[in-house]
């Protein structure tokens, strides 16, 4: 009942503690009602503060105003109803009453510009120092487009006074007032302190973050942009006094071209689409939206469902129609209330930005991914390209495409696929390109080669098969050897079920089995022996060094070498799935197939494909540990592909030899290699190049190499690219990988939004239960340290849940439920606290894990005594109690327990218990045992030892007043840190001593 101010009041309180969000808001409605009738105004004065506190925070300024009046009708009728708190309060809010009313379009400019003036003669009638006032001017110059720099210079010239906004806040106006001048590198270089973490307030950093999202794009800083997009986001998501963020971080993602992560922050905030209380920050929002739909509907996905408004249903299209509409109903208002178009302009500039990236920033998080509906330019198009321009004519094309691929550079695949484009839109060849049967093998060819990398031994066997006959029609019987060849290789390579069968899926009356490839493959060779009399190979390279193709000759060359490559593919897959009794006669034939294709590339003039013999013989190598032998075989290949005038044919090997140097631990040249590997790839246009490895190699480079940033970066690119690929496993484990670098380079911020996105993307059926319960723990770890203990709590109860069956892992379920009981105590929630604690200790007497049952009850020990204070003693040293029963019960040399460490921990712990309750003679008895239990821990002791003194000379010199005796007991502990490197923990203890001789000279 709350008819009594005391009931209120306790109410209050209660209310206070809650997060800003619609249930404190309706309660402080409640509240603020319940206080109207009592006779003394003072509950009313504090219940009408929390009320403006929550329409403040929750973004509902149009009522913010009504309740501050309330309060200054209150302040002048009874002034002694305020505290000295809740006077500097009224002070305060007069800011939040000015921007508040320009954050409602029907409130006339007139009023505003009435109230700064009444802040001001407020201010100057009780002395204060008007340089909050100048802030209330600048922002409404700023808002209104006049006058803004002259506002500015009379704000930011004044000394900061106790009424001014807090340093976070006013270093963001400094800030966002040089972005509007188009000073970015300025404004960051003022963001800095915000950004850096030195200033902070209940507001900053997130807002700031969403800010500089631009910012730091536009200056090339997309390291940190990702970073505060992870971090800033969480803060904001779902939040009604964030609306403007929540679209800045939507804009971002479309200027960043992360629209399939744009529709998720979309789908996760479709109740701000109801929030009326701020129009101005809705028009921020409705802008963000409109940002991003625009980029999605321009790309050809008008039709795509999206969420919008509550109610209905929505397309792409239609969305973007409706908030263009509500968006531009709200700028005209502003600006005819204003009598300026600043409003309308600003979001005008907005929607004309382009996207700042070429391909989408690499963020770590798992979003659907969001195509272009418009062909996608060649990678490889721009500076530094390696590709020709491409004919518009057809012939053109085609013969373009032919010159490609005799050199075999891979920018050939996205010509013959733009033949295969214009012929199926029903374009005709035309004369003057061979019989129709070529340019169909050829485009069977190429077909064969895009199925390739989803099944080899399937359709696009059935291509190549195609391809060979259509050669054979064609007269091309050197083509059609080298299409059964390549059939025959791929066909080669064993099922997933079945080890050492070939698939014959789609492929006809194909051979089966590791002999009968070996036969039909030499008959293919006998064939290209016998055609070799009729028609001699002229030797040479098929290509130079500029990329121009051979003659006839040197095409035989090339398709003769690529028989004996099938062969050589062949029997490498033969031997690396032979059985055990098999393995002598397969390596026999690989030597043999291997040995071929290298002496003949040589005697021929082909270096490209004498590195591909190495190849081979490299990956043998390493599969029976030789890796020096792979590594030298690697690095000839390299010479042999530098000489070859095919470079792009580097990329593979280059990869293969930075996965050896990262084995040896030799990150530097992998790292090197790797760059170069990728670089070519994409210059040369390369699409079967395996980018998503590559990249993940690089973040395990960059890592071992110490730079942190580069292995996120990196690994952020592996995970974007394998979702691409539609690899979710692989992309799962890079982000797991990505989330461990992150935690230990101290961005536990940035690691638990990758945790979520993996946790929230179906992991469930792609990690097994180990891996996703280690995620879930590592996710629970992180919120736990952001201070997020609810969230944190929630995650070690599922995770209790999941790991309850676990019969012979069972200390796991204990250690967890341990956790849980922390976290649940930590965010508050006793009673539920208070039943994870007895799950732990029932745990613990099925599966014990003694570390982490005492680690809970010393925990609970601190947090009830935080919670009640002396009251919670019998509580707390209960706790304390029950850590001695289970440290003592732990057979000696029991794993994974330090008894020195426990016992230390559970006196320190009374200790400090004990000095709460000022019963000091008792608890500096407890702080010495603590030390002589850390004495047990020898090196590993000193650390919690010099802790464990320095509380037992707190309470001999602050609660016992023995000031000498505790300075005698700092000094050799200081020496002691000393001599075992402890610099900080000697500084810390040093400078109590200093401390306490100070106090005891005086």
């Amino acid at each position: 009942m709350l008819d009594t101010p005391e009931a209120v009041v306790e109410a209050l309180r209660e209310n206070n503690e809650r997060p800003h969000g619609l249930q404190r808001t309706i309660t402080a409605e409640e509240l603020a009602e319940a206080a109207e009738p009592f006779e003394e105004p003072d509950v009313l004065v504090t219940a009408l503060l929390e009320l403006m506190a929550a329409y403040e925070f929750t973004g509902e300024h149009r009522k913010s105003p009504v309740v501050f009046a309330r309060l200054l009708k209150l302040w002048e009728d009874s002034p002694e109803a305020f505290s000295q708190w809740e006077a500097h309060q009224v002070f305060w809010r007069f800011k939040w009453v000015t921007t508040s009313l320009l954050q409602v379009p029907d409130v006339p400019l007139a009023t505003v510009q009435g109230w700064i003036g009444r802040m001001s003669a407020f201010y100057e009638a009780a002395g204060h120092e008007v340089q909050p006032v100048a802030a209330m001017r600048y922002h409404l110059a700023a808002h209104t487009g006049s006058g803004a720099d002259d506002a500015f210079d009379l704000w930011a010239t004044r000394p900061r006074s106790e009424l001014s906004d807090c340093e976070a806040c006013e270093t963001r106006y400094l800030a966002w007032h040089r972005v509007s001048a188009g000073d970015d590198a300025g404004a960051l270089d003022s963001w800095r302190p915000v950004l850096e973490g030195a200033q902070a307030c209940t507001e900053e950093p997130q807002m700031s973050q969403a800010r500089a999202l631009l910012p730091l794009l536009r200056t090339g800083r997309a390291d940190e942009a990702r970073s505060h997009h992870l971090t800033g986001y969480r803060r904001v998501r779902g939040n009604t006094g964030m609306l403007d963020e929540v679209g800045l971080h939507l804009e971002f993602c479309a200027l960043s071209r992360n629209e399939g992560r744009g529709l998720e922050i979309l789908a996760e905030n479709r109740p701000l689409f109801a929030t009326t209380g701020a129009p101005l920050a809705l028009l921020g929002f409705l802008t963000g939206v409109e940002v991003l739909l625009a980029r999605i509907v321009g790309d050809g996905h008008g039709a795509a469902a999206v969420a919008g408004p509550p109610g209905r249903n929505w397309t792409a299209g239609e969305l973007l129609a409706h908030v263009r509409g509500e968006a531009e109903r709200l700028a005209a208002a502003f600006d005819e209330r204003n009598g300026t178009t600043a409003v309308g302009d600003r979001r005008r500039a907005r929607l004309a930005r382009l996207p700042l990236c070429e391909d989408p920033l690499p963020l770590g998080l798992r979003s659907p991914v969001v195509r272009s509906a418009a062909p996608e330019p060649s990678p490889a198009a721009g500076a530094g390209a390696a590709v020709p321009e491409v004919p518009e004519d057809f012939a053109g094309l085609v013969r373009e495409a032919r010159r490609l691929g005799a050199t075999g550079h891979p920018g050939a695949a996205r010509l013959w696929t733009r033949v295969e484009d214009r012929l199926a839109a029903g374009e005709a060849p035309g004369d003057g390109l061979g019989p129709g049967e070529l340019l169909s093998a050829e485009l069977a060819e190429h077909r064969a080669l895009v199925l390739s990398r989803e099944d080899r031994g399937g359709r696009s066997v059935s291509e190549l098969r195609q391809a060979a006959e259509l050669f054979g029609r064609a007269g091309a019987p050197w083509r059609m050897l080298s299409a059964r060849a390549r059939a025959l290789a791929w066909e080669s390579v064993p099922d997933e079920d079945e080890e050492g069968a070939g698939s014959a899926e789609g492929a006809g009356t194909g051979p089966s089995g590791p002999g009968a490839f070996r036969a039909a493959l030499d008959e293919v060779l006998h064939e290209a022996e016998r055609l070799k009399e009729r028609e001699p190979l002229t030797g040479g390279p098929a290509a130079g060094a500029d990329g121009t193709a051979g003659g006839p000759g040197q095409e035989r060359v090339l398709e003769y070498l690529t028989v004996l490559f099938s062969r050589a593919f062949a029997a490498y897959q033969e031997v690396t799935a032979a059985p055990e009794g098999a393995q002598a006669a397969a390596m026999e034939r690989f030597e043999e197939c291997v040995g071929a294709l290298r002496s003949e590339a040589e005697g021929l003039g082909v270096p490209h494909q004498v590195a591909n013999a190495r190849q081979f013989a490299a990956d043998l190598a390493f599969r029976r540990g030789d890796a020096a032998e792979a590594e030298a075989e690697l690095r000839a290949a390299l010479v042999d592909v530098e000489s070859s005038g095919r470079p792009w044919r580097g990329s593979r090997p280059r990869v293969l030899l930075a996965q050896a140097l990262l084995a040896r631990s030799e990150p530097g040249e992998a790292s090197e290699l790797l760059h170069r590997a990728i670089g070519d790839a994409v210059r040369y246009d390369d699409t079967e190049f395996p980018l998503a490895p590559a990249y993940a190699l690089l973040g395990h480079a960059a890592t071992h190499l110490g730079d942190a940033a580069g292995a996120v970066r990196h690994l952020s690119e592996a995970a974007a690219r394998f979702d691409r690929d539609g690899a979710l496993a692989e992309a799962t484990d890079i982000r797991l990988q990505l989330a461990d670098v992150l935690a230990r380079d101290g961005q536990q911020a940035d690691a638990v939004a990758v945790l979520e996105s993996v946790l929230a993307g179906g992991a469930d059926g792609v990690l097994d239960e180990r891996m996703l319960a280690q995620a879930r723990l590592t996710l629970a770890r992180g919120l736990r340290e952001l201070g997020e203990h609810l969230a944190a709590a929630e995650e070690f109860l599922l995770l209790a849940d999941a790991v309850a069956g676990w019969e012979e892992d069972g200390p796991i379920l204990t250690m967890v439920a341990a956790d849980a009981a922390t976290a649940l105590a930590e965010a508050e929630r006793w009673e539920a606290a208070e039943a994870a604690y007895e799950r732990a200790v029932d745990a613990h007497a099925q599966a014990p894990n003694p570390a982490a049952v005492t680690a809970m009850m010393g925990e609970f020990a601190r947090l009830v005594m935080a919670a009640r204070g002396p009251e919670g003693l019998d509580a707390a040293l209960g706790h304390l109690a029950r850590a001695d029963e289970v440290r003592t019960a732990v057979p000696e040399g029991a794993e994974d327990f330090a008894p020195w460490y426990v016992a230390g921990m559970i006196h320190y712990r009374r200790a400090r218990v004990l000095a709460e309750c000022e019963r000091f003679a008792e608890a500096l008895a407890e702080a010495e045992a603590s030390v002589a239990a850390h004495e047990g821990g020898g090196e590993n002791g000193e650390e919690p030892r010099a802790e464990a003194v320095r509380i037992a000379a707190l309470i001999e010199g602050n609660g016992l007043g023995r000031y000498g005796q505790a300075v005698t007991r700092l000094t050799e502990a200081a020496r002691r840190c000393r001599q075992a490197g402890l610099e900080e923990a000697a500084r810390i203890l040093g400078a109590l001593r200093q401390d306490f001789l100070n106090r005891d000279g005086s």
